[in-house]
């Protein structure tokens, strides 16, 4: 109850409150804005996306970094649960998770010269954690 008065009065009162403020602009057919980008929980897909030159070539890699995160819970099949007495899986694991952040940073970031480079950096490194 704490918690779903606030959420109702924003969603009810000021639903545009953490919007995009692209969308308030009037549209214009002949000009597409120049800083198009995903929601958040889809830059790091995107950033790999625009890390490759080639268009099918990015397409799968995208297909394939999302598809690899449905699939990863589905490979563990031993019996103890935990990580606590698998320090190379702990690793491997806090490493993922700040690839996806540095890939997830990169995705927001415009199409320039350091940006390319880390993004693609990133992305290798992202396949490269998953087959070990």
């Amino acid at each position: 109850a704490l918690m779903i008065l606030p959420l109702t009065t924003i969603a009810l009162f000021t639903p545009n409150l953490m919007g995009d403020p692209e969308n308030f602009s009037p549209a214009n057919p002949l000009v597409t804005p120049p800083h198009i980008k995903p929601e958040w929980y889809f830059l790091f897909a995107y950033a790999i996306l625009r890390s490759i030159p080639n268009k099918l070539g990015g397409v799968l890699a995208l297909a394939a970094s999302v598809l690899i995160l449905l699939v990863i819970p589905l490979l563990h099949t031993s019996k103890q649960r935990s990580m606590a007495f698998r320090p190379l899986s702990q690793l491997l694991f806090w490493s993922l998770v700040a690839n996806l952040l540095i890939l997830t940073w990169v995705g927001s970031q415009p199409v320039e010269h350091p940006f390319i480079i880390i993004g693609q950096l990133a992305s290798i490194t992202y396949f490269t954690t998953i087959l070990l």
